[in-house]
């Protein structure tokens, strides 16, 4: 859903630049200073999980990448209102191929939360966790990194299971309630899992190595 834009958005943005980078244009694709692990969530909400884990793991390194301005700047907010979260850099656009984005094997791990299930069969290859999606993860994944993806649409999380048996990747976490699991995965959460957990939703989780 498009949400409504806010008022004073673009100097809104601009007051939070500090924590905003641009999609590279050539050269570089190094966003911090040094060689530590870096962490990716595609589709980052309001910001809470990664957030949450930028402040936890001060030793890594964490970009989350966002399409919508409006939602982008909660994110952004959330973090300017912290003091000195320096290991989290925020991205306003959407993600085609990693390559546009990052080097090969740069990345320890990334974040599919609550992604659009996108319903209709016509748009499977539009879901963030289709097979070619995957297997394009992948290749920007150290060896042994991974892919945690979350939802609480039944659907998708079938249709994510195929596919990643279809791309050859290695299943190492995986329940249809994560909440009454014993995974860590369930101590960080977002707005959205909040919500619906809250309601009794399950919440579906899968993690994978490559």
């Amino acid at each position: 859903m498009r949400q409504r834009k806010a008022k004073d958005l673009d100097k809104r943005l601009q007051e939070c630049s500090m924590y905003m980078i641009e999609k590279p244009s050539g050269g570089s694709k190094n966003y911090f200073a040094g060689d530590r692990p870096l962490f990716l969530e595609i589709g980052c909400g309001k910001g809470q999980f990664i957030l949450k884990k930028a402040m936890e793991h001060p030793d890594s390194d964490f970009i989350a990448i966002e399409g919508q301005e409006t939602v982008i700047l909660r994110a952004l907010e959330k973090a300017a209102g912290q003091e000195n979260v320096s290991n989290l850099k925020f991205m306003l656009t959407f993600v085609h191929s990693m390559d546009e984005f990052f080097d090969e094997g740069q990345l320890s791990g990334i974040y599919l939360n609550f992604s659009d299930p996108w319903p209709k069969a016509r748009h499977a290859k539009r879901r963030l966790t289709h097979r070619d999606r995957l297997k394009d993860y992948g290749w920007a994944l150290k060896k042994g990194g991974f892919i945690e993806f979350k939802t609480d649409n039944d659907y998708l999380y079938d249709f994510t299971l195929e596919e990643i048996d279809s791309a050859g990747y290695e299943i190492a976490e995986q329940t249809r309630d994560l909440h009454s699991s014993e995974y860590p995965s369930k101590d960080i959460t977002t707005e959205y899992e909040d919500k619906f957990s809250g309601r009794g939703k399950n919440i579906n989780y899968v993690k994978i190595i490559v």
